[in-house]
C-alpha cells in the first residue's frame, strides 16, 4: 500500500516536516478508506499529529517552494492548507469527553490511539504512519479493512455512545451508507432508532450539510429510506413523512406519495447533478398531505397542491437555516409549476407552449427534466406514452422558441415608448397596454416583434381613450 497510497510529493514532505518537528504523523480518515474503496483521487487530506497540528502546518509551509499560506483555527486546534490542488487539514491527536447537552466535546491531547476511539466509523479511524521507520504502514485497531469488505458501517466504540456524544454522525451513518452504498451494522442501525431524538441539539446547518450529500448521492433514497426507518425523518422533514400511506375510502385508494417522491427523486438523480433540481424532486409533492380530500364523484383529490407546496418551500427552507436566496425561489418555482407540462402534454398547443416558456423562462428545461423523472409507473404501455407525449411538448417548445422567442421575454415595447407615444407620466394605463401586448403575442395573435406590437399599443390607446401625441415613423 504505501508505495501507491503515499505517491503523491506531499506525504514525503509532511513526513520530513514531522522528523524535524521531532513528533509522530498520520494520514487518517476519507482519504485512506477512498483509497482502499478505489473511489478514485481524494482531494481533502486529514493529518493528525502527536503533538500540535498547527505546528506542524507551519512547518509543512516552510518545505514547499511556494510558502502556501496557513490557515489557523485556534478553537478547535487545527489548520489548514493547500498543496496544489490539495487542500491538507492538520490536527493535533486528542481525546474527548461529551456532555448531555451539546456536541461539542471536552478536548484533551491525546494518543493516536485516543485519536482513532473518537473517530465516527470503523472505516473512518484507519491511519497510515508517515515517520520515515514505518512510512504508509496501515494502523488499523478496529478492522475497518473487514468493514470495508463486508460494505459495513460500524462504529468503533458502543454506538449508543457514539451517537449520544455527537448525534450529527447518526447523519453520517446514513450519508456514508447512502454514497458507498454499505449497511449500517444491525446494533449501530438500532442505536439511530434509540438516540433519533438527540438529533435536536444539532444545528439546521449541520443537517443540511448531510441531507445535501444524501440528495446528491447516485441513489438518494437509500438515504431517505433509511432516515424514514430510524425515525430521524421525522424531526428532519415532517413534511416528507406525512406523505405516508394509502387511504381507502368506498374502494378507492392513492399512490403513496413518499415511496413515489422517492422514486422521482431516484430519476432525476439519473440525469442531472443539480443539487436544487433534485431538492425540487424531493419537495414537488409536499402540498399533497394538507390538500388531500375525497370526492363521491371523483375519489381522492389533491387540487392546488402545486400552489400549496410552493408556499411551504419557502417554510421549509427557513425553518432548515436553507438560502432564501434564488436557489429557493428556483425550487418554489419548480414545485409550483410542476404538473404545467403533465396537463399540456395532453393538447400540446402553441399557445399553451409559449405560456409554458414565458412562465417557466430560463428554467424550462428543467422543468422537463423533473416532468419526466415524475413518471414512476411500472406500466411499460403508459411509461411509454407518457415520454412520448413530453417528447411533443419538448419538440414544440423548440419550434415555438426558434420562432416567436419567448424564453426570457422582454416587451417589444417599452414602457417610456407608451409615455413618449401618449404623453403620459407613469400610470396604471401603460401597465394595461404592456399587458394587452404580452398576451397578445401568447395567444399568437401578433408575432414577437416591435412593429407588430408598437401597431397594438396604438390601438390599446385608442380604446382607453387616450391620444396619441409622439407618434414614431
Amino acid at each position: 500500500m504505501k508505495e501507491q497510497a503515499l505517491e503523491h510529493p506531499v506525504f514525503k514532505i509532511i513526513s520530513q516536516s514531522a522528523e524535524e518537528l521531532g513528533i509522530d504523523a498520520y494520514v487518517i480518515g476519507g482519504f485512506v478508506r477512498d483509497y482502499i474503496l478505489k473511489r478514485g483521487q481524494h482531494k481533502d487530506i486529514d493529518i493528525v499529529a502527536i503533538g500540535s497540528g498547527i505546528a506542524l502546518a507551519k512547518q509543512v509551509s516552510k518545505n514547499i517552494s511556494n510558502h502556501p499560506k496557513v490557515q489557523i483555527f485556534k478553537t478547535y486546534g487545527t489548520a489548514m492548507l493547500r498543496y496544489e490542488d490539495i487542500e491538507i487539514e492538520f490536527v493535533g491527536a486528542r481525546k474527548e469527553s461529551y456532555s448531555e447537552e451539546s456536541r461539542n466535546p471536552i478536548v484533551e491531547n491525546g494518543t493516536l490511539e485516543d485519536d482513532q476511539n473518537r473517530r465516527d466509523f470503523t472505516i473512518n479511524a484507519m491511519a497510515l504512519d508517515l515517520s520515515a521507520s514505518n512510512f504508509g504502514v496501515l494502523l488499523d485497531p478496529f478492522d475497518g479493512i473487514t468493514d470495508l469488505d463486508a460494505k459495513i458501517i460500524r462504529t468503533p466504540l458502543d454506538p449508543d455512545v457514539t451517537y449520544s456524544d455527537d448525534p450529527l454522525r447518526m447523519m453520517r451513518a446514513i450519508r456514508f451508507a447512502t454514497q458507498l452504498n454499505f449497511t449500517i451494522e444491525k446494533t449501530s442501525l438500532e442505536a439511530i432508532s434509540k438516540n433519533k431524538e438527540r438529533i435536536k441539539i444539532i444545528t439546521n446547518e449541520r443537517i443540511v450539510v448531510e441531507l445535501n450529500k444524501i440528495i446528491e448521492s447516485d441513489t438518494p433514497s437509500i438515504g431517505f429510506l433509511l432516515l424514514e426507518q430510524t425515525g430521524l425523518l421525522d424531526y428532519i422533514l415532517p413534511e416528507l413523512t406525512a406523505l405516508k400511506g394509502i387511504d381507502e375510502k368506498e374502494g378507492q385508494r392513492h399512490k403513496d406519495n413518499f415511496y413515489h417522491t422517492l422514486e422521482v427523486l431516484d430519476n432525476i438523480a439519473q440525469n442531472t447533478d443539480d443539487l436544487w433540481l433534485r431538492w425540487a424532486a424531493l419537495l414537488h409533492d409536499i402540498g399533497k398531505a394538507p390538500t388531500k380530500k375525497f370526492s363521491k364523484k371523483v375519489g381522492w383529490t389533491f387540487h392546488a397542491h402545486e400552489f400549496e407546496g410552493s408556499k411551504m418551500v419557502y417554510h421549509l427552507f427557513k425553518r432548515l437555516k436553507m438560502p432564501l436566496n434564488d436557489k429557493m425561489k428556483f425550487v418554489q418555482k419548480m414545485v409550483f409549476m410542476s404538473s404545467r407540462p403533465i396537463a399540456l402534454a395532453q393538447d400540446v398547443t402553441d399557445s399553451a407552449v409559449r405560456r409554458l416558456v414565458f412562465d417557466a423562462g430560463e428554467y424550462v428545461d428543467d422543468l422537463m427534466v423533473l416532468c419526466e423523472a415524475d413518471i414512476t409507473t411500472k406500466n411499460p404501455k403508459k411509461f411509454k406514452k407518457y415520454h412520448n407525449n413530453f417528447k411533443r411538448v419538448r419538440d414544440k417548445i423548440i419550434e415555438v422558441e426558434e420562432r416567436d422567442q419567448i424564453r426570457n421575454f422582454q416587451p417589444p415595447v417599452s414602457g417610456e415608448e407608451i409615455m413618449e407615444a401618449f404623453g403620459l407620466k407613469p400610470s396604471r394605463e401603460i401597465g394595461m397596454i404592456k399587458e394587452s401586448i404580452k398576451e397578445a403575442i401568447l395567444e399568437g395573435e401578433i408575432p414577437n416583434d416591435h412593429k407588430a406590437a408598437y401597431d397594438l399599443m396604438l390601438e390599446e390607446g385608442k380604446r382607453l381613450g387616450l391620444a396619441a401625441v409622439g407618434i414614431r415613423d
